[in-house]
């Protein structure tokens, strides 16, 4: 499953994984193909190089990458956290606390700390985390809110590192490739996390057009080979993977409960909703998103108000897995995701998967034979 891109990046597959946990981007990388470790919830430093540390022992010497979250606008200098939180209004705070008390949730301990922040989003934590990966060896930084500030993408390539970016539409794709970036990730509407209205099979070829020669990579509902097959047949030179290496053996969810509905749920169990965020992003339908996207709720908060707002309320949710809110960005793709699987198991799966695709294509092809000019018209 080569192609120029995975020649260029010494990996034996086309095949990008994207994951928050360590072991899982490890593995990925192992198997053969390229594991992006997820930063944005490495709010300290030293927890990223703790974990970064712990990659270089455990790739096998194989290359890998990271993916940071930060808006190619630069924000407004010294707005703290706290600054931001103040813009949060009383009637959200209120609303979290009467659909937490509705629901019995329990509070955290006192003392005890939200384990879940989405000051990632934010651009000097999305700067720090560079400070720390720019001393290792990685082969590709990927921005999930498109294209990084031009600093970046310079100090990116000064280190020799490829600059990946998501786009949703052609047009973001045109401008990343203004912007300098090396590789385009065209994330289709079936992915999991922040997605566009495009679906994958309409969206991968408008890139690739877009956006030549740049390479292209394909996202969005893609969980086998011959999803991978048909990506490289619109002209992507990759695919990228997220939702499924959360059922994997490696995946560190920290909860059994959300491992069990991940596993029970279908293609049809997911939404588009602003409820983690603030932006659009493809999770399992709870009536936690329920309730945020209800017309008569007063509605998510922008980017990054919304998860600063709902921080606490998600750490108690998952630490207690109370089941009717319990959630997790996923993609349409996890209808396929029904056994907990080793990396390596799927990434078998899916090598087989794409060498079936392979042989049924040729077969049709042999039995087509070649098409036959068309006559000159007299």
């Amino acid at each position: 499953m080569e192609t120029e891109l995975s020649k260029k990046l010494g990996v034996e597959h086309a095949i990008f994984g994207f994951t928050p946990f360590p072991a899982v981007a490890a593995a990925i990388t192992r198997a053969g193909g390229f594991g992006v470790l997820g930063a944005v919830r490495y709010t300290a430093p030293d927890d990223l190089k703790r974990d970064l540390d712990w990659m270089q022992d455990n790739v096998d010497g194989k290359p890998y990458g990271l993916d940071v979250v930060m808006p190619a606008k630069k924000a407004v200098d010294g707005i703290s956290e706290a600054d931001i939180e103040a813009m949060i209004p009383a009637g959200h705070r209120d609303f979290v606390r009467e659909t937490l008390a509705k629901h019995q949730v329990p509070e955290l301990a006192e003392g005890e700390a939200s384990g879940w922040r989405i000051t990632g989003w934010m651009e000097q934590v999305a700067r720090n985390q560079l400070d720390v990966a720019f001393d290792y060896p990685i082969k590709l930084l990927a921005n999930a809110l498109g294209s990084p500030p031009a600093d970046v993408i310079r100090r990116a390539h000064d280190h020799g590192v490829l600059v990946a970016a998501l786009a949703g539409t052609a047009t973001h794709a045109r401008r990343h490739a203004e912007a300098g970036i090396d590789i385009v990730v065209a994330q289709g509407y079936e992915a999991g996390g922040h997605t566009g209205d495009i679906a994958t099979m309409v969206l991968v070829p408008e890139i690739v057009e877009a956006v030549a020669p740049l390479p292209v990579l394909a996202a969005g509902g893609i969980g086998s080979g011959e999803q991978i097959a048909a990506g490289l047949a619109l002209g992507a030179q990759g695919a990228w993977l997220g939702s499924l290496w959360l059922t994997t053996t490696e995946a560190d969810l920290h909860s059994r409960a959300l491992t069990a509905k991940l596993l029970a749920a279908g293609s049809g169990d997911t939404v588009r909703s602003r409820a983690l965020t603030g932006k659009p992003a493809r999770q399992l339908r709870t009536e936690w998103t329920d309730a945020w996207d209800d017309p008569s709720g007063p509605g998510a908060l922008p980017m990054p108000l919304q998860g600063l707002l709902v921080a606490e309320a998600v750490s108690r949710i998952q630490k207690y897995e109370v089941q009717p809110l319990l959630g997790t960005p996923v993609g349409q793709i996890v209808g396929r995701m029904n056994s907990e699987r080793s990396v390596q198991a799927v990434f078998d799966d899916l090598t087989r998967g794409f060498e079936r695709a392979i042989d049924r294509i040729t077969r049709i092809a042999g039995r087509s034979g070649p098409v036959p000019k068309e006559e000159p018209q007299s």
